[in-house]
């Protein structure tokens, strides 16, 4: 599978959680980099915003991993 084709599932599939599962997600994050954000900050941001986190985080860990 060629690697625009992973990060359009991944687009995708992060498309369809709702808040608390992207908020989990974003809290339970295992990488190279931790996240500090309170439960306050996620609470402010709108679920788009969210997502975008989530899936930046998701896809620069996949990217060390192709490269």
């Amino acid at each position: 599978m060629d690697t625009q084709r992973i990060f359009e599932k991944l687009a995708m599939s992060i498309s369809t959680l709702g808040r608390r599962q992207v908020e989990h997600r974003i809290k339970n994050f295992k990488g190279s980099f931790k996240f500090d954000f309170t439960d306050e900050y996620l609470a402010s941001l709108t679920i788009d915003r969210l997502r975008h986190i989530l899936y930046a985080a998701i896809a620069t860990k996949l990217r060390k991993k192709i490269h």
